[in-house]
């Protein structure tokens, strides 16, 4: 029994000398292995900077034609990479006054700025969030050893906004000259030394679209078996074109449809969604329809470290469908002023500033607008806009009197009411609520008053809708089910009296 129980023991201590010498030979190998690769930077950074994800402002460099060392395409991506995330991590800087990730893209004698200007904003409880959207920058200089590259960055366009004790003091846009010096260190790029050397305000001014306007006769669309899904998996040519064609037959000349900014990538625009779209645009041209495409649909962040994604999108999307033969106009957003409690007027208002003027920017042709909830907002950014839309779901008493006050006020410009309608459902979960002869008798009136105002309309929405995403009037049942019958074509298919109505009273 002794001899038995030695032998185990020896087996035990073995055992265990090989599993502890296993363990040693595998750490080793991959301290070796990771020494010999080098880490990963975006292990190295506290901030793990994913730039295509998080900061994609538009940079245009002038054509090569710098002192010393010809630069290579790869060296100046990776230049243009690191000095984009310096600017990403100096606004989370500014933003949190803390100075996680400075090192990582800041020399000594750079961050000491940085660090020193973090240290009064929190002593002065100060915070500034910050964005740039344009760079133009010029090679001025590499080095024939290739550690030193110097930049003159040109019409930086950047957007601050300066909080003290959380409260917005400031609010401003400029358009700067940078002069900065960059140094390779460790495998990467990192400023030594930046310099505003001018800056002044940035103001756009107004340039009406080109291309003739359309008189909007037409109604808001989607499928009747996928709305607020018109691009997904149950996407279907067929379907789309049949609906288009009873649209034109009604003798409406237009149709408004929505792209939801998570739905097709965000700032990496989906390519299939995106070609999606473009079959949409195509069956209308088919039908002799033309289109108003409402962007950011389903968006209400406005975050400013976000607005360069944000323009990445709707560049990718404007710059495809904006020769477009269907297009008649860009919706920069559906119903924008709803979002003004939550994230605050002035900043949504500031990203409808920067983005009306980036799709005009890449489209001379087409108007653009707003689709405003209502008739209260209809006169924010008016200036800036080319056609004036609101929604209006209020008594159609007033609106004759609620339209001319309007045309008084902006009478310089196109105006259209491009949602409105009456829901049919009167049930369990509304039993007080308006019938089918109700909505007849609704549609009937508001096309005699468009009629004599030479009202311009887009009416919501061509069909009874079976299902209601959860995501558009949240889960409660009465509000799910009213929105449920807004349409001219029940769930069966059959027109509804009001179809009558969809354009003359």
């Amino acid at each position: 029994m002794i001899e038995i129980n030695k032998n185990i023991l020896r087996f035990i201590l073995v055992l265990s000398y090989i599993i502890i010498t296993a363990f040693l030979i595998f750490g080793i190998s991959n301290l070796y292995s990771y020494l010999n690769t080098g880490a990963d930077r975006s292990t190295m950074l506290h901030t793990e900077i994913k730039k295509i994800d998080q900061y994609l402002p538009k940079i245009e460099w002038e054509t090569l034609n710098n002192e010393g060392r010809f630069m290579d395409a790869q060296t100046l991506n990776s230049i243009e990479n690191d000095y984009l995330d310096a600017w990403y991590v100096k606004q989370i800087a500014y933003k949190t006054n803390t100075t996680i990730g400075i090192e990582d893209y800041y020399t000594k004698s750079a961050k000491k700025n940085i660090y020193s200007t973090i240290d009064l904003n929190t002593t002065e409880k100060i915070s500034i969030e910050s964005t740039t959207l344009q760079h133009h920058p010029t090679l001025e200089f590499f080095s024939e050893d290739g550690q030193l590259a110097v930049i003159t960055d040109k019409d930086v366009i950047e957007y601050k906004r300066v909080f003290q004790n959380r409260t917005c003091v400031l609010e401003t846009t400029e358009k700067a000259t940078y002069k900065l010096t960059l140094l390779l260190e460790d495998g990467f790029w990192r400023i030594r030394h930046i310099t505003k050397i001018q800056v002044e305000d940035y103001k756009t001014k107004f340039v009406p679209a080109t291309g003739l306007s359309t008189q909007i006769n037409g109604i808001n669309y989607y499928p009747q078996n996928t709305p607020w899904d018109m691009f997904g998996d149950a996407f279907d040519p067929k379907i789309i074109s049949k609906d288009f064609k009873i649209i034109k037959d009604a003798g409406l000349n237009s149709v408004r449809i929505f792209v939801q900014y998570d739905d097709f990538g965000k700032a990496n625009v989906n390519t299939e969604k995106l070609k999606k779209l473009k079959d949409v645009l195509d069956l209308a041209e088919e039908n002799n329809l033309k289109v108003m495409v409402t962007l950011f649909d389903f968006y209400g962040d406005y975050s400013v470290l976000d607005w360069s994604l944000n323009q990445r999108h709707a560049e990718t999307i404007v710059s495809e469908l904006k020769d477009h033969p269907a297009l008649f106009a860009w919706d920069i957003k559906n119903e924008p002023n709803l979002d003004f409690d939550n994230r605050g007027e002035s900043l949504v208002k500031a990203w409808l500033d920067k983005m009306i003027d980036l799709v005009k920017s890449i489209d001379t042709n087409h108007p653009v607008t707003i689709g405003w909830s209502n008739v209260e907002s209809a006169t924010i950014l008016k200036d800036k806009l080319d056609i004036i839309t609101f929604h209006y779901y209020k008594d159609l008493d007033d609106l004759d009197d609620v339209y001319k006050n309007l045309k008084l006020e902006i009478p310089n410009r196109q105006i259209a009411i491009t949602e409105f309608g009456i829901s049919s459902y009167k049930g369990l979960w509304n039993p007080f609520g308006n019938s089918e002869k109700d909505q007849t008798e609704y549609h009937q009136q508001a096309q005699t008053i468009f009629f004599k105002n030479n009202i311009q309309f887009m009416s919501w929405t061509l069909y009874d809708f079976i299902e209601i995403p959860k995501e558009v009037v949240g889960r409660l049942p009465w509000r799910k089910n009213t929105q449920k019958y807004f349409g001219f074509i029940n769930t069966n298919g059959n027109k509804k009296a009001a179809f009558k109505h969809l354009i003359k009273p």
